[in-house]
């Protein structure tokens, strides 16, 4: 039977009352049980407002004091009011927020990570819940708080459904986002993942040995790798218009003038890119130095066509090697016997 009990924050002194708006405000119309108890405000008023739909029920423990479509934010917030005091915001949520995602851009299900021990569990389609036992340390301190880049990263890929998803996410995120090598290494020390340890200590390897994309490691395992290729020197400094700028991957170190440019517009579309690697290649032009660009459908749909070019330079520049076949090899007898 519905309730008629009543309630106003007219019963509110001015104080109390600025601090029910401040938090509401804060919590974007989302309060938790707990919260409503310190207002005074009964569960027999929490009902009547639920009978009457001018509040809603989120999540369990967690009430909305509108109605209508909650906006991202009030889910964020719900999530973590639900998710208790340590709560925060991990995994895609976490990742959303570094990166800057705009409200239309953010999925529906929030991720949080909360302590070992605390009773919450996923309430999908609106909270996916994760544990960790170093709640105390992967906070970056942010608000909404979320665990820090470094954690996030960490987090995803192991999050990620297979060893080869994890090695291109960590590689990927390592390649752009503000995180250092050291602090990777140390945070997979500390926090060593519970699947992929061995896949993420090695991803980091390649990572410190100047891999910096997954266009990168594509060409590492696919071209190089596959094919018997000699590993190229990565991230390479070069002085272009008085600037040290980076070439992907050199052959110089096996006496061959060569420069293999992965095109990384896909990921980063930006008008002073495509100006920078116009300046490369009139600097290597200038040089003398071979160069061959590849993209991502090259690299990945025909990495044995990028090695017969690759293995044509290199033998026309007088490098010797034994290259092989792949599995699914295209590169031709000529190309490989040089």
């Amino acid at each position: 039977m519905p309730s008629n009990e009543r309630w106003s924050e007219e019963r509110l002194t001015p104080r109390r009352r600025q601090e029910w708006r401040a938090m509401l405000a804060r919590q974007h119309g989302v309060v938790h049980v707990r919260q409503l108890r310190e207002f005074a405000i009964t569960r027999g008023v929490l009902q009547a407002n639920l009978d009457a739909r001018r509040w809603q029920r989120v999540v369990r423990g967690v009430y909305a004091t509108f109605t209508g479509p909650l906006t991202h934010s009030a889910k964020v917030a719900a999530a973590l009011l639900y998710g208790g005091p340590t709560a925060m915001l991990s995994h895609t949520s976490a990742a959303d927020r570094w990166q800057g995602k705009t409200e239309q851009r953010r999925p529906a299900e929030v991720e949080i990570t909360v302590a070992y021990g605390r009773s919450a569990i996923s309430q999908l389609p609106l909270v996916k819940v994760h544990r960790s036992r170093a709640i105390r340390h992967i906070g970056a301190g942010n608000d909404p708080e979320r665990t820090r880049r470094v954690d996030t990263l960490t987090d995803l890929a192991v999050a990620e459904p297979s060893v080869a998803d994890a090695t291109t996410m960590f590689i990927g995120l390592a390649g752009r986002w503000p995180v250092t090598v050291r602090q990777l290494g140390r945070n997979l020390e500390v926090r060593p993942p519970y699947r992929y340890r061995k896949a993420l200590n090695g991803a980091l390897r390649l990572v410190a040995s100047g891999l910096m994309s997954e266009l990168e490691r594509e060409y590492l395992e696919l071209v190089e790798r596959a094919h018997g290729i000699p590993p190229a020197r990565r991230q390479q400094p070069f002085l272009v218009d008085d600037r040290i700028l980076y070439e992907d991957a050199t052959y110089d170190h096996l006496g061959a003038l060569l420069t293999v440019r992965l095109d990384s517009r896909t990921w980063h579309a930006m008008p002073w890119v495509a100006f920078r690697d116009r300046r490369r290649d009139n600097a290597a032009e200038l040089a003398g130095r071979s160069r061959l660009t590849y993209g991502w459908n090259e690299v990945h749909t025909d990495p044995c066509g990028v090695a017969e070019e690759v293995i044509s330079v290199l033998r026309r520049s007088g490098v010797l090697f034994l290259a092989r076949r792949c599995p699914r090899c295209t590169v031709n007898t000529r190309a490989e016997a040089g």
